[in-house]
Order: structure tokens, then C-alpha cells, then sequence
């Protein structure tokens, strides 16, 4: 608790803008208490709840709370977090859930590590403080996903849909968001990857939800839909890879169903086997064809990034004050290579 408090007091000198965002769906149960947890840990943030047509009283119990209210009537969080992504100002922003699942008492070592390297994204890795915290075949969902995306952008990021991140200013303003379900928090993580940008990890406590709150995270539904947002970003940001691969698939296929042919062939001196030749003809022509494709695409990929990253320069890094280096070494460099 000292340390908490050492660190809010630290961020409150600084005199930074910090955003507390808040996307809600029907968590009336649980609002009122997360809105009163980051007001107490984090005095000096603003609170922001963005209702997104909630048909309970999620709207009247944040506004009592004392949290700034608006509303987006696109449904889903992707939607809500690019409204508030665009519409907020803000040095940094800490992007959270409002179904009480996640501990507010971790932001201020969260905007701690962002302010130290500085770091463009901090993000909470879930430690289970209740046997219920995960529903059935969530966390093997988010193991699967998150270790797909570590295998192909690289193996700097850990638990990938973690609702729970600390963000820059220079990465919230110029980030090109397009996800409009849970998927959202898979483009996060792929941006920061792409554009190289420094990431640190805190560990925090997840509970489960409170009796008579339900998830609005469809299991299956959503979890092949930010399979899906995975392959296209794979598609997108690594052509040459993606096109490479199937090319090759498509060039075994072709040497497949042509070497039995091409060797009667040469036994024979005939082409048996006509419609299988043209097939495999075809095939391997296609496959030549996904090659050139991942080339002229890589080119393309590559102009993006660069336009990217220089949106992301646009913005200046967070300054450490004057003689408070010693305060915000606290938690060391900001761990942006995974132990």
C-alpha cells in the first residue's frame, strides 16, 4: 500500500494528463466500484465511461460516480475504443474493463514502468486470484491466440487480450484502429509489434466477475474472429511470408499430382492421365503467381509501415521532469525483451 501511494504521488507531481478509459455494456453491477477504485488510486486521472447502448442503469451509476459519461451507439468495443481513442486528449491512457475483474491498485506501478524507458504500451498480465476467473476454454483461447501471434510478430508480448493496458499519447492518436468486437485488442498488440515499438509488462491479480454479471465475450464466436483478424493481419503486414507459404503448399500439390504423370511419361512416351497434367499445370502456375503476388505486396507493405511510423513520430515521447529520475527508476528500465 505505501508503494501504491508513493507512486501515486509521484505521477500527481508530475502534473501528467492521465485518461482512465472505460468502455461499458451493461456492467451496472460492477461500475460504480471501478470508477471509485481508479478515483482513489489515481486522484488527479480523469475517469471516462463511454456507454455503448447499455439497457441497464450503467449510464446514471457512472454519471453519479463522478465519471465523465458519452456515449457510442456502434456496437461493439472496438467501436467504443476508437471513439474514445479519437474524442480524448491525454498524456497517457489506461484502457480497462468495467466488470471489476481487474486490480486498479496496479495503474500507478503500470504508468510508472510507461513513464520510465518511456514505454508506448504497458499491459497487465493476468494472475487468476479465483478458480472462476477464466471461463471454460477461455484460457486455453488466449494461450492459442497469444502464442500464435508471438510465433509470427514476435514473441515480445504476453497475454494478448488482456482488457487491462497503460498507452502513450503517441501511440493512441495516430493508431489506425479498424476492429470493431474483442478483436480490438489484438490489432493493439500487432501495431505495437510492427512499428517496433517499446512494450514493458505488470503482473495483477484477476478476479472473476460478481454474481449476476455475465461476460459479453462469446467463446467461440469471438475467439474465431480474432483467429480470422490474426490470419488478415498476417496477410497484410507479412505478405511475403503468408503468399510465400502457400505458394509453397501449392507447389508440393502440383509436384504431387505431376511427378506420377511426368514418370509414366517417360516410361511410356504417353500422357495418360490428361486432366490430372493440365491440374497440375495449373497449380503450379498459381503457385508462381502467389510468389510474385508476396513480392509486389511486400514493397507495398513496407511503403505502410514507413507511413505508419512516421504518423507515430509525429508525436513527442513522454520528457521525465528534472532531477525525478530517481523516482521513476523505481521498477527499472522498462522489460522490453521477454525473461
Amino acid at each position: 500500500m505505501k508503494s501504491q501511494a508513493k507512486e501515486s504521488a509521484i505521477l500527481a507531481r508530475d502534473s501528467l494528463a492521465i485518461a482512465v478509459l472505460i468502455p461499458c455494456y451493461n456492467e451496472a453491477l460492477t461500475i460504480g466500484k471501478v470508477i471509485t477504485d481508479f478515483h482513489r488510486t489515481l486522484p488527479d486521472a480523469t475517469i471516462y465511461v463511454y456507454d455503448n447502448n447499455s439497457q441497464d442503469n450503467t449510464l446514471v451509476i457512472a454519471e453519479n460516480a463522478g465519471a465523465i459519461v458519452r456515449q457510442e451507439n456502434m456496437q461493439g468495443k472496438g467501436n467504443v475504443v476508437r471513439r474514445m481513442f479519437r474524442d480524448i486528449e491525454a498524456d497517457f491512457y489506461i484502457l480497462v474493463d468495467g466488470d471489476d475483474t481487474y486490480d486498479a491498485g496496479v495503474a500507478p506501478q503500470m504508468l510508472t514502468l510507461a513513464m520510465s524507458e518511456p514505454c508506448d504500451l504497458v499491459n497487465c498480465v493476468r494472475r487468476e486470484t479465483e478458480q472462476e476467473a477464466y471461463r471454460m476454454g477461455h484460457r486455453f483461447g488466449n494461450q492459442m491466440l497469444t502464442g500464435t501471434v508471438r510465433y509470427i510478430f514476435g514473441d515480445r508480448i504476453k497475454d494478448m487480450l488482456s482488457g487491462y493496458k497503460v498507452l502513450s499519447r503517441r501511440f493512441v492518436k495516430p493508431f489506425p484502429a479498424l476492429s470493431t468486437g474483442f478483436d480490438i485488442e489484438t490489432e493493439l498488440t500487432v501495431h505495437a509489434l510492427e512499428l517496433v515499438m517499446p512494450v514493458a509488462h505488470a503482473d495483477g491479480s484477476y478476479r472473476g466477475r460478481p454474481e449476476g454479471s455475465e461476460s459479453k465475450l462469446r467463446t467461440y464466436r469471438d475467439g474465431i474472429r480474432i483467429l480470422w483478424l490474426i490470419a488478415n493481419l498476417f496477410k497484410h503486414e507479412r505478405p511475403m511470408q503468408f503468399f510465400s507459404w502457400l505458394g509453397l503448399v501449392l507447389v508440393m500439390a502440383s509436384l504431387a499430382l505431376g511427378i506420377p504423370v511426368v514418370w509414366q511419361y517417360l516410361q511410356t512416351g504417353l500422357v495418360a492421365r490428361l486432366p490430372t497434367a493440365v491440374l497440375a499445370t495449373g497449380i503450379m502456375l498459381v503457385a508462381i503467381l502467389s510468389f510474385t503476388t508476396g513480392l509486389i505486396l511486400d514493397t507495398v507493405t513496407r511503403g505502410r509501415r514507413e507511413a505508419k511510423m512516421l504518423a507515430y513520430l509525429q508525436y513527442s515521447i513522454y520528457q521525465k521532469p528534472v532531477g525525478k529520475q530517481e523516482n521513476l527508476d523505481a521498477y527499472g528500465q522498462c522489460p522490453d525483451q521477454p525473461k
